[in-house]
């Protein structure tokens, strides 16, 4: 067996999937072309930048990066020209994207993914850089993208969740403040958020400007945890008509009884739209919750439980199942390393 398929055979094992391996290029979003990236030399790069680089601009092709497992202790951007790019690891906790700095610009998150139709799988993405102000591990501003068994981790604004329609399933959040914020539109399906703060953090800060934008974050079927009794809120208006909705998810202790914060301008409590839906554990008890938070029928939550609320049908995509040589790339004057 040639080391190419050995190589994908062993990945692919061990995520439990089924894969046919071919030679021929294809449009078609099932076949992906196979780039590795391995810090020991053995793949076709040692930094993940360099291989999302060797991507054409307006690609039209799936491109499937697997990274090996290893600490890549670099910024990586996805730029808007490369859609169909999936970034892979093997497991979360064995690849992990870290960096230390904090918000000076937008060129400052460990990764920021800017194209759309981008899946990331089975990732730790983290910013180092503390407690003293925004440190954004992740920004997501491209449309259709999706995130499957991945951790994103840090402190304040962890995951600039900014624009485009997402989906993030089976994934682990941590922070204190804010730290899921901005302004898509997001389904968020049995993922683990953990605040660190140990007084006052909002898990989120969605910044929804008006009624006319159709974006909000929801989360169904989730876990929400905290470092302490009361020490955090479900969120904040970042944007005066934030939307956020909660149902059918796991709040522990954490949560503080009133739930939501108008930020120190009451006039949002007329325009934020805050709403839960059948949560259980100690801190979804609803009656100590603000007043101008809603308390939903499933009839008014169902249409944000499912994928339709993202338009996730038309866009989701399962793994590929055919995977063509690296040198099948269109542009060979990029090279290998």
């Amino acid at each position: 067996m040639g080391s190419l398929r050995a190589d994908i055979v062993l990945l692919f094992c061990s995520l439990g999937l089924i894969l046919l391996v071919s030679t021929s290029s294809s449009l078609d979003t099932s076949t992906a072309i196979l780039v590795r990236v391995d810090q020991t030399g053995k793949g076709d790069f040692t930094r993940i930048q360099d291989a999302i680089n060797v991507v054409p601009s307006n690609n039209t092709e799936s491109v499937f990066i697997w990274v090996k497992p290893g600490i890549y202790r670099e910024k990586v951007t996805v730029p808007a020209d490369k859609p169909f790019i999936t970034l892979s690891g093997s497991t979360a906790m064995s690849t992990i994207i870290t960096y230390d700095e904090a918000w000076i610009s937008v060129e400052s998150p460990t990764v920021s993914i800017l194209a759309s139709d981008f899946v990331g799988r089975y990732l730790t993405i983290q910013n180092t850089y503390g407690r003293g102000g925004p440190a954004v591990a992740l920004r997501v501003a491209g449309d259709r993208v999706a995130f499957y068994a991945s951790r994103f981790i840090g402190f304040q604004d962890t995951l600039l969740d900014d624009a485009g329609r997402h989906y993030f399933t089976n994934c682990y959040i941590e922070g204190g403040t804010d730290f899921i914020c901005g302004n898509a539109r997001s389904l968020f399906r049995k993922c683990h958020l953990h605040s660190v703060s140990e007084k006052g953090g909002a898990f989120t800060a969605q910044r929804r400007s008006s009624a006319a934008e159709d974006t909000g974050y929801s989360f169904s079927n989730c876990k929400l945890t905290g470092a302490g009794v009361g020490t955090a809120i479900l969120g904040r208006p970042w944007g005066a008509y934030s939307r956020v909705i909660f149902t059918l998810t796991y709040m522990s202790g954490a949560i503080q009884p009133q739930g939501w914060n108008d930020w120190n301008n009451p006039s949002n409590q007329m325009t934020a739209y805050y709403g839960e839906y059948n949560s259980w554990g100690p801190g979804s008890n609803t009656r100590g919750r603000v007043e101008w938070s809603h308390q939903f029928s499933l009839d008014e939550a169902s249409q944000y439980m499912n994928q339709s609320w993202i338009d996730g049908r038309d866009w989701l995509r399962p793994t590929p199942s055919h995977f063509t040589k690296f040198s099948a790339l269109p542009d060979p004057a990029m090279g290998n390393k």
